[in-house]
């Protein structure tokens, strides 16, 4: 148990840090602002392109770990949607604001840095492999489900969905480095030292500035909503996420790396971005802030029992 909190505690202490600072005044909303978009448009980007540009799928890929973890994806959303709009009464665009919640791990802030720290730098090829498709999917999914909702509402052809998603995905900015880091791969580019260098220090910067960041965020959406919708979130995210992915990467034969990865990554807290999402289309906002700073601290326990559970 002492080595799992080990493993943890140090990354909800800098996001706690964040918090904190921001409780007390010394962390004004300006400069959250200017940190947040600092890491999720810039020192992230980088990060995720540098992965994904050295990524090797070789031998250690094993297409079921996307299965597994996608799986469980697509079917979170799914109960998430239905669960707002049928148990809790939700109409169709709030409804989908909550299955957004329900599928959109935070992967990078906190899947990234909790695995590196339980199982070393070395197993991030594993969560390369399913951050480079996180955004597209998950994204993809939520945008082209309120779309769809949207222009039923409004009477517009279908015609013109692809185009709405597609604009609304690549002014992404992580999507807009993954997309590059895939291009460098595939056409197997290299650098010049001085660029790697550069891009190495903007990488250092990326993960600890983007939990500090991540508490001042927190702290300025404090829990508001229908506490009972918001649990329903953190059941869906922290235990059905990962049991779907748990179960299926054990009946598919997963390796370790691959399973570790795949079920620390489904065991994460929504990420912020479900909010950014909420807020694009000015729905279920306060049941996205709220589900994420819930959620989040519930994850201090649920993903040390998920740790000690994997292999």
């Amino acid at each position: 148990m002492n080595d799992v909190l080990t493993i943890i505690l140090p990354v909800f202490l800098v996001i706690g840090g964040g918090y904190l600072a921001a409780w007390k005044g010394g962390f004004q909303e300006s400069a959250v602002d200017g940190l947040m978009s600092f890491t999720t448009n810039f020192a992230i980007p980088c990060l995720l392109f540098r992965g994904i540009w050295q990524l090797d799928l070789g031998g250690d890929f094993d297409p079921w770990q996307l299965v597994s973890f996608y799986s469980g994806t697509l079917i979170g959303f799914t109960v998430g949607l239905l669960g707002a709009r049928f148990v809790f009464h939700r109409d169709w665009e709030d409804a989908v604001a909550i299955g957004f919640c329900c599928l959109f791990a935070n992967t990078v802030m906190l899947g990234l840095p909790i695995s590196e720290r339980a199982y070393g730098e070395g197993s991030l090829q594993y969560n390369y492999v399913i951050v480079a498709l996180h955004s597209p999917i998950g994204y993809g999914l939520g945008i082209t489900a309120m779309e769809i909702v949207r222009a039923r509402r409004d009477n517009i052809p279908n015609r013109q969905l692809p185009i709405k998603v597609a604009s609304a995905m690549f002014r992404n900015a992580l999507v807009i480095a993954i997309m590059l880091g895939a291009m460098a791969n595939l056409m197997d580019l290299r650098f010049p030292v001085v660029m790697t260098d550069a891009l190495d220090l903007m990488i250092r910067a990326a993960l600890p500035a983007a939990l500090f960041g991540m508490g001042g965020v927190l702290y300025r959406y404090r829990p508001e909503g229908d506490f009972r919708i918001i649990a329903f979130i953190c059941a869906v995210s922290l235990l059905l996420h990962p049991a779907i992915t748990f179960t299926l990467g054990r009946a598919t034969g997963l390796s370790d790396g691959a399973l570790r990865a795949a079920v620390v990554t489904a065991a994460m807290a929504p990420g912020i971005n479900t909010y950014v999402f909420a807020n694009m289309y000015g729905r279920a906002k306060r049941v996205a802030a709220s589900g994420v700073l819930i959620s989040t601290a519930i994850s201090v326990l649920t993903a040390w029992i998920w740790l000690a559970l994997l292999p």
